[in-house]
């Protein structure tokens, strides 16, 4: 950082260290912190901080904030998987009924949606995640500046929606866009209760709000779906989904007793940290949303819906799970950021625990991906498990990359996101520009070339701040990549052996099942402390005697 008084320093830098990708994503969601009180933890949001979020101290016991920390994240992965269960069983029954065309126009209105949820104003209220102290009156301002961001949001879109269809060569674009700007008006809501939630640690009640929106969102595309809605069903089951948030946080965070303040004096910290949350996502919207922007005027709507699905299929993980657990490294890192020590220490084990559920996940991806487009999907969609292997083998290094942000924002260099966000800004888009010419196939080598760039660019960056060495990093990787590979090798040796007459579910179910014994095998035998680790995460801790 330049220090010299002549130079006026980048605006993120002006920030309070939580700043940036708040949920690892622009995040997705077993640390060691400070106690917090539990009197702390039950205040109501409308109370000033100073009574609802008592300063952590050395003297409060720390495994009462630990065993907080450690209820998030079971609370937060336990009912999004539930959560993620039930959609993913709604959505590869609505997946079978729907045609690629109709996955192919969503993906284009979702380049348009992506961009402006840019601009929702979730940092407004993120900021008062991370404040030590807030009051009603700043929490009323972060209430305004939301209500008034969504509500041009979704004027801004009816604007835009005939030119997205222009671009995209698709008429119904614009219909899509128009009923689609009506989830703006949930967002007030949904972040700002979320937020005061977030705030006192209350991921229960956050996790409840979720999974019972998820039930009825999955309800609501079924029934679409078999009605004969077809494209339209893709809007309905979001719409009810957002609203059954806002609902579920307006009741548990107490909304109706906050009063919108639209006098912004004394707004300028939670101002400038919305915008830095901007400027991080804007690179990831590029960076993410680059290959729908470029493939969705190269490509017809059915071929763009075949590479959007095998990219929904690869990204299960890193979209629905591990910004969850970002949310929790992010509140928990923020209480500990005094300790430099207890953060390094947090990040390595959150990055050996994540990463050993999810490189399995990936590649077994990879070597199921024929029995399982066919199982799941149905044979309409058997061009994407083409696609699927290729895709599998970047996400995880897109999983890991986005681990990082809550970490070095917690210590105080929330610019690092800002800068690892240009790398990917920059160089995700130029892959996809490479990769076009071939089709999708091409876009999915972009990603795969993409994100080893991006996140070997990452680990140089950020490892000094974090302050670990490369060393460290890969020890707590290696582990799962070890144990996967050699699943997935296994697993590649069965197929060998099942031969052509077996069905596509029962092969699927055959190798799930060996993948399966076949990674707990090796992790019982050759890490058996990690198994261990993983135990102690999840069993209840017993109360010592006073």
């Amino acid at each position: 950082m330049d220090e010299r008084p002549t130079r006026q320093p980048p605006f993120w830098k002006s920030l309070p260290s939580g700043a940036g990708l708040a949920t690892g994503r622009h995040p997705q969601r077993a640390l060691n912190p400070f106690a917090l009180s539990r009197q702390g933890m039950d205040a109501h949001p409308q109370q000033p901080a100073a009574a609802a979020d008592p300063a952590a101290t050395p003297e409060r016991r720390e495994p009462a904030f630990a065993e907080q920390v450690k209820a998030g994240v079971i609370w937060r992965s336990g009912s999004q998987l539930l959560g993620q269960l039930i959609a993913w069983t709604s959505t590869f029954l609505v997946i079978r009924m729907l045609n690629p065309a109709d996955y192919g126009l969503v993906a284009m209105t979702g380049v348009v949606l992506t961009f402006l949820d840019l601009f929702k104003g979730w940092g407004f209220a993120s900021s008062l995640v991370r404040d030590e102290r807030t009051d009603p009156h700043r929490i009323g301002q972060a209430f305004a500046m939301l209500i008034l961001m969504n509500g041009a949001l979704a004027g801004l879109q009816l604007a835009a929606a005939p030119l997205a269809a222009d671009y995209f060569h698709q008429p119904l674009v614009a219909d899509l866009l128009r009923v689609q700007a009506l989830f703006y008006l949930a967002n007030p809501f949904n972040a700002l209760g979320h937020a005061l939630l977030a705030r006192r640690l209350d991921f229960k009640r956050q996790s409840r709000i979720d999974l019972v929106a998820a039930v009825l969102s999955a309800v609501t595309a079924l029934g679409c779906a078999l009605a004969g809605l077809g494209v339209w069903t893709l809007v309905a089951a979001p719409a009810v989904l957002w609203y059954g948030r806002a609902v579920g946080y307006f009741a548990a965070a107490r909304l109706w007793e906050i009063r919108p303040r639209f006098a912004f004096a004394g707004a300028g910290t939670m101002l400038r940290y919305g915008l830095a949350m901007v400027g991080v996502q804007s690179c990831w919207f590029v960076q993410s949303q680059a290959d729908v922007f470029i493939g969705g005027r190269a490509l017809d709507a059915h071929r763009l819906g075949i590479y959007t699905t095998a990219l929904f299929l690869t990204q299960i993980l890193a979209a629905k799970f591990v910004p969850p657990l970002n949310e929790v490294a992010f509140a928990a890192y923020s209480r500990i950021q005094a300790r430099p020590d207890m953060i390094q220490s947090a990040f390595l084990k959150s990055v050996r625990l994540i990463m050993l559920v999810a490189l399995p996940f990936y590649f077994g991806l990879a070597v199921t991906a024929g029995p399982l487009v066919l199982a799941c999907l149905g044979p309409k969609w058997i061009a994407a498990a083409a696609l699927v292997p290729i895709l599998a083998m970047a996400m995880p290094m897109m999983t890991l990359q986005i681990l990082f942000a809550p970490a070095s924002n917690a210590l105080g260099r929330p610019g690092m996101a800002v800068r690892t966000g240009l790398v990917g800004a920059a160089l995700m888009p130029l892959a996809f520009l490479a990769g076009i010419q071939w089709g999708t196939a091409g876009l999915a080598w972009a990603w795969l070339a993409g994100m080893a760039v991006l996140l070997a660019a990452t680990i140089e960056m950020s490892l000094p701040v974090i302050g670990i060495s490369r060393r460290a990093l890969f020890l707590a990787v290696a582990p799962g990549l070890a144990a996967s590979a050699t699943m997935a090798g296994l697993v590649e040796v069965a197929d060998s052996l099942l031969g052509e007459g077996i069905g596509s579910g029962a092969r699927l179910a055959t190798l799930v099942a060996v993948g399966i014994a076949a990674y707990a095998g090796l992790l019982f035998a050759f890490a058996r402390p990690i198994v261990d680790e993983v135990f102690g995460l999840i069993r209840p801790r017993r109360a010592v005697p006073a």
